[in-house]
């Protein structure tokens, strides 16, 4: 069974624990955004909150572990009632994927602060565990949520630089999209497009991240 899960068995508690945190945060930072800029889409929908249970979804928590990543409930948003709507909408939408960038900073922070007063050395491996998973989690969110598809932040980014033409266009072939994301996710086809980039990004913001902490060291 092991083979198949992107995560050991005995990770398995704290890579959940750590997608609580980043999942409702992420989703959390994008109704927040939305609200602050006019929009209470979400909060009516009971998605202004930090409870996990509105915002988890099923088949994004699922690939989690068995490819390595996924997604949360997209966060319900009515650009037409943002301040401005292009503006609006991108930082909607980057919001989610900043908010997993903050939380990694924090995770190493952290992380920083236990080795370096020796606090680490004392307690359960299982913490340390947890903290680098947390990381790593939150900058792989970061990373996948940024790409270009459909029905990722990336994606709703793209949408609102775009001329209203092309956004038209994109709209229209929308599933499409979604189908094809799909398909690169649970097919061999992502090692050939989608997994390099996220393989090859993580570990570059992880390093980033690392570094920014080295000089106190």
């Amino acid at each position: 069974m092991e083979r198949f899960l992107a995560f050991r068995l005995e990770q398995i508690p704290l890579v959940a624990a750590a997608l609580l945190i980043a999942f409702t945060v992420h989703e959390f930072a994008h109704a927040y955004t939305a609200y602050k800029l006019g929009d209470p889409t979400a909060k009516d929908q009971g998605r202004l909150t930090l409870n996990p249970m509105q915002h988890l979804d099923p088949i994004g928590t699922l690939l989690i572990f068995i490819v390595g990543f996924g997604w949360a409930r997209p966060v319900p948003v009515n650009r037409f009632l943002l301040k401005n709507k292009r503006i609006g909408g991108i930082l909607v939408s980057l919001m989610g994927p900043i908010s997993n960038l903050l939380l990694a900073i924090i995770g190493t922070a952290i992380i920083f602060v236990l080795i370096t007063t020796g606090m680490a050395a004392s307690m359960p491996s299982m913490v340390m565990q947890f903290f680098n998973l947390f990381v790593y989690l939150n900058v792989l969110l970061f990373v996948f949520n940024l790409l270009p598809l459909p029905p990722l932040d990336g994606y709703r980014i793209v949408e609102d630089l775009v001329s209203p033409s092309v956004r038209a266009k994109m709209t229209q072939y929308e599933q499409y999209g979604a189908l094809v994301f799909l398909i690169l996710v649970i097919t061999p086809l992502g090692g050939y497009t989608i997994y390099p980039i996220i393989h090859n990004a993580v570990p570059f913001f992880i390093q980033s991240i690392n570094q920014l902490f080295s000089v106190f060291l």
